[in-house]
């Protein structure tokens, strides 16, 4: 807490050193507190695009938004110019666009293959500003073979004269008038040599660019409170930062154009829209040392004029672990840094004829007991890496379970700044507390959004200020505490090892412990396909892009090939030219990029000859799994029809309900002639459940006639999961004839799932006669799945014979893959037997593969095409029945003769003929 003494001081001083709501009432926002705290922790899920210190890969040509570096940063840049020239076109130039705008310098290194490589300065020989070769990368007399020539994007600079020169006969030349002001670039030249490039291909280079140079008013003393040289419109008096808040002013004001002055990447404000003094306080902040020696804060981020403001603002709340403000029409922001509290806020300072509302414990909802992050580590040549997840059991037992969720701090390549700000995050989500409270006038003049007060003994921040027209001012709190920003208890982010240079492999002519076996493939319709398995070590080599197969029957000269273009797996299946009952030969060789010597195994035998295709095998499965499924769908008009109409009977039970109730009742009797309305209203309220009900009966009935209208309906909430029903069921009755509509809604959520149901069931009945109709329709939500089902179900019940129809509508979707269906069945008969027939048609997936099918269940299955002239398919009695077929080829085992004469088995090669 002791480095946060002079950060509280200058807020409560500088930040707000005086009042203007008194004449400028206009309701300002801070944009944070409970709902930031989730928009925080979930906004990465709903970025465009991942907004990072990193840009990863190349872009090529013109079409490319303009875009810049706050910080430092690796990148690839963007490709705008290529030359070659010399002898054999020996001689090779690139230019790279890193960024736009005036930057400090290139770090002095480079990724090369997957290697970091120091830069090596050499003399300027034109108007570059640094020119630097590569380390190990020197030809046979020791000159360089890879230079870099670099230019930091200042106004005014001058043109690449060596490249003009050497493309000045080419085709495509590099003008004299190509001086690219105000952009950051490089030439990359180079000098072919096999012994440095042959066998890695063309390099591929990632630069680490220190990025733009900026305007601090800290150190202009032409502002107010600034000390120093730097002129707004000077940039040559800019410096380089990683500076979270500094970053945020930049961008606010813009990127200009040199010419034109236009807006090329930021907000394009102007020193008179933005509250400097938030700014000053903010930046002061960032650069506080903490008990580590190391800045409070600091960042890096690659962005672009495409970028949405709103999100690249963000980034930089974030890497401070502030809130963009907007007080009076100015921007400003406030970073993550205790205040001394300016005011307490009393029971005299609250009106009591005005309502306020106050939460002291989020809901469930709200809160997270467990925080995982990212940053961007340098060691591990600048990829993601994990920071050490942020959990407290008491806070997990509080929750009663585990609540996990993730926040990215990929603009930040700090890991212990990283991890120090993953806890501030999770801190400020535990403390949510929130509260709307209307203030008197005297109160609220003296405060303004942003400040802290406290009330009740505990701290809070203002985030909204409000005034009606008749200035009844009413202030909206964020419960905080300078814990928050405590260095006790945070540990030091993770260490990062960096990665081990990959080592060039020993350039193999080919594969190594090759070999070939036999194997089986099953087939997508049920036969066993005989195959080859080729198998191999698989080589470190990435030069190496195929592993080609040279195979053939033993005893025959025919060859046949096949290739492997993942030779990393060491397995490849093929069915290409492979019979059954056959013993094999293979070899096997490579194809690289670039080419080299290559050469063949030897010679490898399979043990035994390959298997014979077979069909039973995978059509039993098949039968299995469609007589299975039609089970399932019997199974599943069981459970429709059977239990349906005690559910909804069952429904209207209030037992448990207690509270105030409150009944009204009419009614009128003659004889044996009844009429009456019933209403019933229910409420019950606890610290941890709100229910509501209403029950309303009518019934008009004369002898044994009855008509009766049900209606009940419930509303019921708690912490964590909120109901609501609505039953409704019309019965006529005369004798022992009866008809019922009845018909049930449900909304269901809690804290893991969603759900929503209607029910609608129509029945008649004569003497024992029943006719029924069901329709059911569901829609199911939770953080695993999705499901939506609607099922309509048709039954006749006649003197103990019966019929059904169901149909059915089915949609999932899950991690494990995204399955429909639609079934149709059919079932009828009496109480000792019954018959059943339909079909389903069904996308399902089967090991992580998405596949379709459809089935029929029935004695006779009929394709016509309605010509009387053709006969029809049918399939009967297990077997398939067909006047003509016009097959191209027939894969088969065994044909024979209807008279049994004459059979020819294919598997053997056999012909057989009987007399």
């Amino acid at each position: 807490m002791a480095i946060f003494t002079s950060i509280a001081t200058a807020i409560a001083g500088a930040l707000f050193g005086g009042s203007a709501l008194a004449t400028s009432l206009i309701g300002g926002a801070l944009a944070f507190g409970a709902k930031l705290a989730i928009g925080k922790l979930t906004q990465q899920k709903q970025q465009k695009r991942k907004y990072t210190a990193v840009q990863g890969e190349i872009q090529f040509g013109g079409d490319v938004p303009v875009g810049t570096l706050y910080g430092v940063g690796k990148t690839k840049g963007q490709r705008t110019f290529y030359a070659k020239w010399g002898s054999g076109n020996k001689w090779n130039a690139e230019v790279f666009v890193l960024a736009n705008g005036w930057c400090d310098g290139l770090e002095p290194y480079v990724y090369i293959y997957g290697e970091k490589k120091a830069l090596v300065s050499r003399p300027v020989i034109g108007n570059e500003v640094a020119n630097y070769h590569i380390e190990g990368f020197v030809n046979g007399s020791g000159d360089p073979a890879l230079t870099i020539r670099f230019y930091d994007g200042r106004p005014g600079q001058l043109v690449d004269q060596k490249l003009v020169d050497v493309s000045a006969t080419l085709g495509n030349k590099w003008k004299s008038t190509s001086v690219n002001a105000g952009i950051c670039y490089v030439v990359v030249e180079r000098i072919y040599s096999d012994k440095l490039f042959g066998s890695k291909g063309r390099p591929e280079l990632e630069f680490v660019l220190r990025g733009l140079r900026e305007y601090d008013p800290r150190k202009d003393s032409t502002v107010a409170g600034g000390s120093g040289t730097q002129r707004l419109n000077t940039p040559s008096t800019w410096v380089h930062t990683k500076n979270p808040a500094v970053h945020r002013l930049n961008y606010q004001l813009g990127l200009r154009a040199l010419v034109s002055g236009r807006t090329l990447i930021g907000e394009g404000k102007s020193l008179g829209q933005i509250d400097l003094a938030t700014y000053f306080v903010a930046m002061n902040v960032c650069d506080t040392l903490r008990a580590n020696g190391k800045k409070t804060y600091e960042c890096s981020l690659f962005v672009s004029g495409d970028d949405d403001h709103t999100e690249v603002l963000k980034q930089f709340d974030d890497a401070m672990a502030g809130y963009g403000l907007n007080r009076r029409g100015l921007s400003g922001v406030i970073p993550g840094a205790p205040q001394i509290p300016v005011k307490e806020l009393t029971a005299a300072d609250i009106p009591i004829d005005r309502a306020k509302d106050v939460q002291f414990r989020p809901s469930a909802f709200e809160r997270f007991n467990h925080l995982s992050g990212q940053f961007t580590s340098i060691q591990s040549m600048w990829n993601p890496e994990s920071l050490k997840p942020v959990y407290v059991n008491a806070d997990i037992a509080a929750d009663g379970r585990n609540r996990q969720t993730s926040i990215d701090f990929l603009q930040v390549t700090d890991p212990d700044i990283a991890q120090y700000l993953l806890n501030i995050r999770y801190r400020q989500n535990r403390m949510g507390g929130k509260a709307t409270v209307p203030v008197s006038r005297r109160f609220g003049l003296a405060v303004q959004e942003g400040e802290w007060i406290t009330w009740r003994g505990k701290s809070w921040l203002i985030s909204e200020w409000r005034a009606d027209e008749r200035l009844r001012i009413t202030l909206v709190l964020a419960e905080t505490s300078a814990t928050i920003y405590d260095d006790a208890g945070i540990k030091p982010g993770p260490i990062v090892i960096p990665p081990t240079p990959p080592i060039n492999p020993s350039l193999l002519s080919t594969v190594q412990n090759f070999n070939v076996a036999v194997g089986m493939i099953n087939g997508a319709q049920g036969f066993d396909t005989p195959a080859l398995v080729f198998t191999w070590t698989p080589p470190d080599d990435p030069t190496m892009t195929a592993v080609r197969f040279v195979y053939q029957i033993e005893g025959t000269t025919e060859l046949f090939e096949d290739q492997c273009t993942s030779p990393e797996d060491g397995l490849f299946r093929t069915t290409k030219n492979v019979v059954s009952g056959k013993v094999y030969n293979a070899r096997a060789t490579i194809t690289t990029v670039p080419d080299r010597l290559r050469t063949f195994t030897p010679w490898a035998t399979t043990a035994q000859p390959t298997g014979l295709q077979t069909l039973l095998t995978g059509l039993q499965q098949l039968q299995d799994d469609a007589l299975n499924r039609f089970k399932e769908l019997q199974q599943e008009m069981d459970e429709f029809f059977r239990p349906r109409l005690v559910e909804l009977l069952d429904a209207f039970s209030l037992e448990g309900a207690v509270g105030q109730i409150e009944r009204q009742q009419i009614v009128a009797t003659i004889g044996d002639a009844l009429a009456q309305i019933t209403e019933e209203r229910r409420v019950r309220v606890s610290e941890n459940e709100a229910t509501a009900q209403l029950l309303t009966y009518l019934q008009a009935s004369l002898g044994g006639t009855n008509a009766r209208l049900i209606t009940e309906e419930t509303v019921r909430a708690t912490a964590d999961s909120a109901l609501s029903s609505q039953i409704t069921q019309l019965t006529a009755e005369t004798g022992s004839n009866a008809a019922a509509i009845q018909a049930e809604a449900t909304a269901r959520a809690d804290a893991d799932s969603a759900l929503s149901s209607r029910i609608t069931s129509l029945d008649a009945e004569v003497d024992g006669n029943l006719a029924r109709i069901i329709q059911e329709e569901t829609a199911r939500a939770n953080g695993d799945s999705a499901l939506a089902t609607s099922i309509n179900g048709v039954s006749a019940d006649f003197n103990g014979r019966f019929a059904q129809g169901l149909v059915k509508f089915e949609a999932v979707a899950a991690p494990t893959g995204v399955d429909a269906r639609f079934s149709v069945l059919l079932r009828a008969g009496t109480s000792q037997s019954f018959k059943v027939s339909g079909f389903y048609v069904e996308l399902y997936t089967e090991g992580g593969v998405q596949k379709s099918r459809m089935a029929v269940q029935a004695d006779q299955f009929l394709v016509t095409s309605g010509n009387n002239r053709h006969y029809p398919l049918v399939f009967e009695n297990g077997e398939l029945k067909l006047a003509v077929a016009n097959i191209g080829t027939v894969n088969a085992g065994l044909l024979q003769s209807l008279n049994g004469k004459m059979k020819i088995d294919l598997n053997n090669g056999t012909i057989e003929v009987f007399s």
